[in-house]
């Protein structure tokens, strides 16, 4: 199976193995998705991840808290101005203080209400709730 998207793919398997009620999750690894899941711990969303260096690939363990229901990737990524969270909003979370939108700015990989704080736009990458 190719991977043409590794967030979409990693944010699917985090996913089906949260529905299957599993502890861990193993993942390829990327700065990318690394960076992602560093703000998914932030929120709460993952308990601890570890980067493993298996011989010929380097893989993340994902260690689940049983939080997310819903994680997904957002395509196309489309951009966002500072005064349209709102509409991604509605769109994507299922309420207006639950969940977190993943947002790629010029400062970064960060949720969208950091975002709206520091007054940036960017792209959105998928949402978690």
């Amino acid at each position: 199976m190719s991977l043409n998207d590794p967030i979409s793919n990693a944010l699917n398997n985090i996913n089906n193995a949260e529905m299957a009620s599993k502890q861990t999750c193993i993942l390829n690894h990327s700065k990318f998705l690394e960076s992602v899941l560093t703000l998914l711990k932030k929120e709460g969303y993952v308990k601890m991840y570890k980067v493993v260096d298996k011989k010929p690939t380097k893989q993340i363990v994902v260690y689940l808290g049983g939080r997310i229901n819903k994680c997904k990737a957002v395509k196309p990524r489309y951009p966002i101005k500072k005064q349209d969270y709102e509409k991604f909003e509605k769109s994507y979370l299922i309420s207006r203080d639950v969940g977190v939108l993943i947002v790629s700015t010029t400062q970064g990989i960060m949720s969208h209400k950091d975002a709206k704080e520091k007054g940036l736009g960017g792209r959105v990458i998928g949402y978690v709730y």
